[in-house]
């Protein structure tokens, strides 16, 4: 489901710190991204090698979508934060941001 944003109403100042900030967490995300990539290929792998861990592996599979899709939600977090975009009917706690916070 998707829901709707708010842009804030006035331009939003980042500064270079928040930027960097924001430039690392991208950085983070992309390279989790690439970790739970890499293990789905290798399981896809150890199955074609070593088909009686199919079961196994494809556990491993599965588990790295909602790895990839927490990573991706922790970015936008912070993102939506530093330049104030809202969601409509949801708020991001402390506990859904990077423990460094923006800013």
């Amino acid at each position: 489901m998707v829901s709707s944003m708010d842009a804030p109403d006035i331009p939003v100042t980042v500064t270079p710190e928040q930027l960097a900030e924001l430039n690392k967490q991208l950085s983070r995300m992309r390279h989790e991204i690439n970790n739970q990539l890499a293990l789905a290929v290798a399981a896809l792998e150890l199955i074609r090698f070593r088909p009686e861990l199919r079961e196994k592996m494809l556990d491993t599979i599965a588990q790295q979508s909602p790895k990839i899709t927490a990573e991706v939600a922790k970015f936008s977090a912070a993102f939506e934060q530093t330049f104030g975009i809202k969601r409509e009917g949801e708020q991001f706690g402390a506990d859904q941001l990077s423990d460094k916070p923006v800013g």
